[in-house]
């Protein structure tokens, strides 16, 4: 592998924390899957908290590229331990699929694996139910992936779920599965061959059952180890701040939680064990499917950064809604969090565009809001009215450069902007889609 992009800092860009979370500050896509994958290559324990196979990553690990849904991104790091924790939605077929991806490359990836007990299990059956729920919805839909995730997380809250730990009690797993299905079958009047998934899942059972463990005290036993010796905890997100059930633009949202808390809930860990929080911000804002987007272009700037971003959806392949930096949502988004820092991403995408603006506050009827705060509702989201700054753009190719100080003026000026906007400082700005191409910023 590759070396760290050099320069100093390193408390605020996690390479001298022992428990590092990554998290998306946005509507996802931010690109947190490559300050994982640089990370993760100091890690000893790379682990998920929430979501399901609805969020991917891509990896380039020596010229080969690996896409990802659930597993984590520690897994390319053939010394790195991996935990998919307790708030994740398994589908088990995928993460299989995912594991095969990396025959090649390490054929024995999933002795490095973990599985709490305490995660869902995701079935065929829920993905079904996703797509008869959007199609429901009609005209109200909420643009999920149909990839299972709502319905499972819906059957933990009504705990009538199956979960990892089930696996290793064949005959009270059975029963569950039959009647978990039979369920689906009359509620939902879909035909499911319920024998057949029971003895499929006996197969992944004999697969997987040496990699159950229990979440809790491998958490508590990695925080006692990373305090005692080098050994380093990274934690990454699926989805992003503005996703979470809780705080996202409700109901366009994710079904799990996004954010700092539920890391705490998804992998059984006290608050007070985490170091570092590093918080993920593209360096113009995107979205994919339905849902409010107050900084959305519908002009030739927001077909510029579709393009010249590639904005395609990993998981889906849809198109992404581009649009403004949006400052209102950062804000937001660190009040939730707590950030240690902010790692920019794409800043290389905004290279040659001839305007540059960024939303710095909302106002409703002529009132700015209040700093922090975000519109709870729908309705009144769709009265709010972005106040632009307008930014001096730059046209110089930023994709090789190696050090802040080397950038052009504007992009500088940029950065620092969000920094004093925000209040959060920038420890790294992504210039280009390599692990390289990754700066690690002086902000002592």
């Amino acid at each position: 592998m590759s070396s760290l992009p050099s320069t100093s800092n390193e408390s605020l860009c996690g390479l001298d924390s022992s428990f590092t979370v990554i998290l998306g500050t946005q509507w996802g896509d931010e690109g947190k899957g490559k300050l994982v994958d640089i990370l993760a290559q100091r890690a000893s324990l790379c682990a998920r908290f929430n979501g399901g196979a609805n969020a991917g990553h891509t990896l380039v690990v020596d010229g080969q590229k690996f896409a990802f849904h659930l597993l984590p991104c520690g897994i390319v790091n053939k010394k790195c331990d991996n935990l998919v924790g307790n708030g994740v939605v398994l589908h088990v077929p995928t993460l299989l699929k995912e594991l095969e991806q990396l025959k090649d490359y390490d054929g024995e990836a999933i002795k490095r694996l973990y599985l709490s007990n305490r995660a869902s299990l995701l079935f065929d059956a829920h993905q079904m139910i996703d797509g008869i729920q959007e199609a429901e919805k009609n005209t109200t839909a909420i643009g999920t992936t149909k990839r299972g995730i709502g319905p499972c997380y819906a059957n933990k809250t009504t705990r009538n779920g199956l979960r990892v730990g089930d696996l290793l009690d064949l005959p009270s797993f059975d029963r569950k599965l039959r009647e978990l299905l039979e369920w689906c079958q009359v509620r939902y009047n879909i035909e499911l061959d319920i024998e057949s998934e029971i003895k499929r899942y006996h197969g992944y059972a004999e697969i997987l059952k040496g990699q159950i463990v229990d979440g809790v005290t491998t958490m508590h036993k990695a925080i006692q180890k990373s305090q005692r010796e080098d050994y380093n905890i990274l934690v990454e997100a699926a989805n992003a701040t503005m996703l979470d059930i809780d705080f996202g633009t409700y109901p366009y949202v994710t079904s799990s939680n996004t954010t700092i808390g539920g890391v705490c809930t998804g992998l059984g860990v006290p608050p007070q064990a985490i170091q570092c929080i590093i918080g993920v911000v593209k360096a113009y804002t995107t979205r994919v499917g339905g849902g409010p987007f107050p900084t959305e272009l519908f002009d030739e700037y927001g077909t510029q950064l579709r393009e010249q971003g590639h904005e395609y959806g990993t998981t889906t392949g849809r198109p992404r809604r581009c649009g403004w930096l949006d400052i209102p949502v950062l804000k937001y988004s660190n009040f939730i969090n707590g950030f240690t820092s902010f790692n920019v991403t794409k800043l290389d995408v905004l290279s040659g565009m001839e305007k540059l603006l960024v939303c710095t506050a909302y106002e409703i009827d002529g009132k700015v809001l209040e700093d922090g705060y975000y519109p709870s509702t729908i309705e009144e989201l769709e009265k709010v009215k972005p106040v632009y700054t307008e930014m001096q753009p730059w046209k110089e190719d930023i994709s090789n450069v190696k050090s802040f100080e080397e950038l052009p003026e504007a992009a500088q000026t940029y950065i620092e902007a969000l920094e004093k906007w925000t209040g959060v400082p920038v420890s790294w700005i992504g210039v280009g889609p390599g692990r390289q191409d990754m700066i690690r910023r002086h902000t002592e």
